[in-house]
Order: structure tokens, then C-alpha cells, then sequence
């Protein structure tokens, strides 16, 4: 994960900066074009003049007049004309691009963007010429296509990571570009050069042989492929007299322990694919939903007010189970979009790179696992952050006052949260130490944007979707009446596959709910 990531709030602000750079640009060719046309005009007054004057110097030079406009051109208009061609034009666009690149992206931005179309890649099982196409789903999104180069850009990205796999994938996907007569000032000998070895390193070495003599084809001098023909031959000619000599059954062996180092090799560039994490793309695709029948009957919507709370008496307000163990339930038209925007508007000022508390110091530190911008907002701040806050209060019944601020965070390209607890483990018990409101009893999670594609809150130990729903809130416990953790609400934020994804929270303390949820005696109650 890259040191920072653009919010799509940003990525905007990005938008405009390069439509006014444009427009810059623009109002310099037009000066350009005003001072050549100027240019042109004076050498085809001149060419005219010149062409009859040679026909007959001394006749054209006895008449004074044009004897003296002969001089004053080369002693005052050439000059003039020197200096028009000397003028500089481009000062107010030079001007605005340093003013305008202090705000551009880095290297290590570009990066992490990349990264971001990989890690996609992976999660939704898109292939890259989907990608390159721009065939993802979402309703009048469109993406402008993805050039050769920009293919060649991702697989060195991945190579340079030792990514062989995705390294093989997107030099293919430039290759098949460029022999479907896309023009690119890129040649295929740079890409199977890079193709064949990253099929090599994956322990393919007849492909990598076979793409090597393509190579050579094409530039005989090739050194490196040269070298890697001799290499590869070898190689080759080792694996298939190991095999000629072994017994017969041996030789099934050999044949079968082949093929499973380079099915091995392939998968070692994938994603590391811990059960957690296939279970968390398996759900972040909609897959791998663990609900039976009986348990989805036991499910239901309903009109709340939460024990006659009297703000929600004569208006209660719909609820909907989304989950049953652990309880986690929705609240729907929960805050407004009126409300949205001005939450929005106070959290895009301060929208930086996500924190977390460090389990083994208990401090802030930067996340190493989320990405996203993200910022805090207090109740001091504006009226309506004190009326959300209540409006929390008198839903959940909890206390707000331990409660910490709430969080806005926006998710942009790529935009996720790996599987996480919000709450302090046993082994962390220092983890909330400087709030001293003691541990994380609750999660509130309002969605303030639809997202096109992707972005759902997963819980992979119990395979659970929660998709994003503008104006919703959704609410779990993270502790059980008795204080200890209830570990089945591990979660996390899948990335933004298309659009992008506001969500606020509210991380609701322990302190202060004794008489609100009384504790339990049995652990698990």
C-alpha cells in the first residue's frame, strides 16, 4: 500500500486542475499561431518584393524610394522581426504549470493508482483485457481506453514488485494490442522481452523458449535474449533427460511434480491466499454468502423507536435485520442527503491519509491495511454533527459522550480496509488506553453514497455482505454483554470497484453504558 492515496474528492480538485492546464495550453498555441502568422506574412511580403527587385537590382535600387526602405528594412524591420521571433509566449503557461505542479500526483501516487488496477484485478477476477476496454459495471461510467503504453506501464509496475504473474498478464494484454494495430512507439521485441521472462520466472520454460526465438526473430543482436535462448535450451534439455532417465512410474511423477511447481509459481504471485483472504474476495464478489433458508425467515424490517424513545414515537423509524449472529441490523432514510452534503463539506478540508490505533503502543499510527482519506468532526463544529450524534444516542440507547468523534472517510481509487476487529483484543491492552473510555462496545456505519460496483463491509468468519445504501446506517455490538470481544465481527471495507464511497462512523465506548447494557456473567452472553 502507497504512502498516500488520492480521495475522490481530490481526484476531482485533479480534474479541474488539468481542464484549466488545458485551457493554458490552448491559450498558448493560439499565441504561437498569432506570432507565426505574423511571421508568414512578413516572408511573403518579402518574397514578393525580393523576387522582383533580383530581376533587376540596379533598376529597382535606382529609384531612391526603394533605396531607402531597403535600409530601413535591414536596419530597423529585421530587427523588429528578430525580436517577434525572440518573444516568449510561453511564460503564462509555464507560469501556471509550476503553480499547478505542486498539486500533481508523484511517482509514488502513480504507483500506488497501479497497484490499486491490480489489486481490483484480483479481488473481482477481472481479466486485463476488461480492464483495458473499460468493461466494468456501473451504469453510464465509461472509460477512456487503455492505451499500449499504459499496459506496458502496469506490467513493469508488476515486475518491478517481482510480480511475475501480473507482470505476464498485462505484457500479453500490450502484446495482443499491438498486434490488433494499435499504434504505439513501443515494438514488440521490449514486450517479449519482458513477457518471456516473467513466464520463465513462473516456471514455464517452454513458453519462455518459444517467445524468445519470436524475440530473436525480430532482432537477432538481441544480447540478453540471446543469452537467454542458450539458458533456457539448457535448462530444457536437463528437465527432459532427468525424466528419460528415471523408471516408468517415476517419470508419472516427474511429469506431475512439473506441472505442480508451475501451477505453485503461478499462484505465489497471486494475492496471498490465506482462507481469510479468499473468503473476503469471495464476498466482496457476492459470492460465498453463508445464510440458510431457516436463518433468512428468522430475518425482518420493521418500524423502530427503540422502547417508545419520544423523538420516535409518532415518526419510528425502518429497521431491517441484515444479519442474525452477530445481530447487526440496518436503519434506512436515516440521514438525509441534505445532511450528507453539509457532512461532506465539513470533512473534505481535512481528509487525510487514515490512522489507526497501534495494538502493541496504543497510539495513532498510520494504516498500513486501509486505504483511504479520512477526517474527524465534532459536535463544536456545526449544530448538525451535536444532532447526529443524539440522533445515535436515542436509537442505540447508548451513551455518546465516551463515544469518539465521528469519523468521515472516503475511499477512492482502489479504496479498501482490510479484515480488522474495531475493537481491543486480550493482547492489546493498551489499545484505547489514552481515550480512557475503555474498550469499543459498538459500531455505528452510516453510507452516505451508493457505490456502482464493489465496496461492500464483509465479515469473513461468518460470510456476511452488507452492501452500501445511501442515507442508511448499519449498527453491531463488538462486545458481548460480559465485556469479552465477539471475534465473529471481524470485517472489512472490499475496494471501490467503480464510483467511489463516502461512509461516516461512530467508535461507541464502554464508559458510560453500565446502566444502558448491564453487564453479563456468561462470557458469550
Amino acid at each position: 500500500i502507497i504512502s498516500d492515496f488520492y480521495s475522490s474528492g481530490q481526484m476531482t480538485d485533479l480534474l479541474y486542475t488539468e481542464k484549466d492546464l488545458v485551457t493554458s495550453l490552448k491559450d498558448y498555441i493560439k499565441a504561437e499561431e498569432n506570432k507565426l502568422e505574423r511571421v508568414k506574412q512578413w516572408a511573403d511580403k518579402l518574397d514578393l518584393l525580393s523576387a522582383a527587385a533580383v530581376q533587376d537590382p540596379e533598376g529597382f535600387l535606382g529609384h531612391p524610394v526603394n533605396a531607402f526602405k531597403l535600409m530601413k528594412r535591414l536596419n530597423t524591420e529585421w530587427g523588429d522581426l528578430e525580436s517577434l521571433v525572440l518573444s516568449d509566449t510561453t511564460e503564462g503557461f509555464i507560469s501556471n504549470l509550476t503553480i499547478q505542479r505542486q498539486h500533481f500526483p508523484t511517482d509514488e501516487d502513480q504507483t500506488g493508482a497501479a497497484k490499486a488496477l491490480l489489486r481490483l484485478q484480483d479481488t473481482y477476477k477481472l481479466d486485463a483485457n476488461t480492464i483495458s476496454t473499460g468493461d466494468l459495471p456501473g451504469e453510464g461510467l465509461r472509460s477512456v481506453l487503455m492505451t499500449v503504453e499504459d499496459c506496458y506501464e502496469l506490467g513493469k509496475i508488476a515486475y518491478s514488485d517481482v510480480d511475475y504473474y501480473h507482470t505476464e498478464l498485462w505484457m500479453a494484454q500490450a502484446l495482443k494490442q499491438l498486434d490488433g494495430g494499435e499504434e504505439s512507439p513501443l515494438d514488440r521485441v521490449i514486450l517479449l522481452d519482458y513477457l518471456s521472462y516473467s513466464i520463465y520466472q513462473q516456471g514455464d520454460i517452454e513458453r519462455a523458449l518459444e517467445l524468445t526465438k519470436q524475440l530473436l526473430a525480430l532482432d537477432p543482436e538481441h544480447q540478453r535474449a540471446k543469452g537467454n535462448l542458450k539458458y533456457f535450451e539448457f535448462q530444457l534439455e536437463k528437465l527432459k533427460t532427468e525424466a528419460a532417465d528415471a523408471p516408468p512410474t517415476e517419470k508419472k511423477l516427474a511429469k506431475r511434480e512439473t506441472t505442480e511447481k508451475i501451477k505453485k509459481s503461478k499462484k505465489k504471485f497471486l494475492t496471498p491466499q490465506l482462507p481469510e483472504r479468499k473468503k473476503y474476495e469471495m464476498l466482496c464478489r457476492g459470492e460465498g454468502i453463508r445464510m440458510t433458508p431457516r436463518r433468512q425467515s428468522r430475518l425482518f424490517c420493521r418500524y423502530y423507536d427503540n422502547k417508545h424513545n419520544p423523538m420516535y414515537v409518532l415518526a419510528p423509524v425502518k429497521q431491517q435485520d441484515e444479519w442474525d449472529r452477530p445481530y447487526i441490523v440496518r436503519f434506512i432514510d436515516i440521514i438525509s442527503d441534505k445532511e450528507i452534503e453539509r457532512v461532506k463539506q465539513l470533512a473534505k478540508p481535512r481528509l487525510r491519509r487514515a490512522t489507526v490505533h497501534d495494538p502493541l503502543t496504543g497510539k495513532l499510527t498510520t494504516a498500513q491495511y486501509r486505504v483511504s482519506k479520512s477526517a474527524w468532526l465534532t459536535g463544536y463544529e456545526d449544530p448538525l454533527i451535536d444532532r447526529i450524534n443524539q440522533r445515535i444516542e436515542d436509537l442505540t440507547g447508548l451513551e455518546m459522550d465516551t463515544a469518539e468523534e465521528l469519523q468521515v472517510a472516503n475511499y477512492g481509487v482502489g479504496g479498501q480496509y482490510e479484515p480488522h476487529f474495531d475493537f481491543g483484543r486480550k493482547d492489546e491492552p493498551d489499545a484505547f488506553k489514552e481515550l480512557g473510555t475503555g474498550n469499543r462496545i459498538a459500531t455505528w456505519l452510516f453510507y452516505m453514497s451508493d457505490v456502482a460496483a464493489g465496496g461492500a463491509t464483509v465479515f469473513p468468519d461468518i460470510g456476511a455482505s452488507v452492501w452500501p445504501q445511501k442515507g442508511t446506517a448499519v449498527f453491531w455490538y463488538n462486545l458481548f454483554p460480559s465485556g469479552e470481544g465477539d471475534y465473529s465481527t471481524r470485517h472489512a471495507a472490499c475496494p471501490v470497484l467503480v464510483g467511489n464511497k463516502w461512509v461516516s462512523n461512530k467508535w461507541i465506548h464502554e464508559r458510560g453504558q453500565e446502566w444502558r447494557r448491564p453487564c453479563a456473567l456468561n462470557e458469550t452472553e
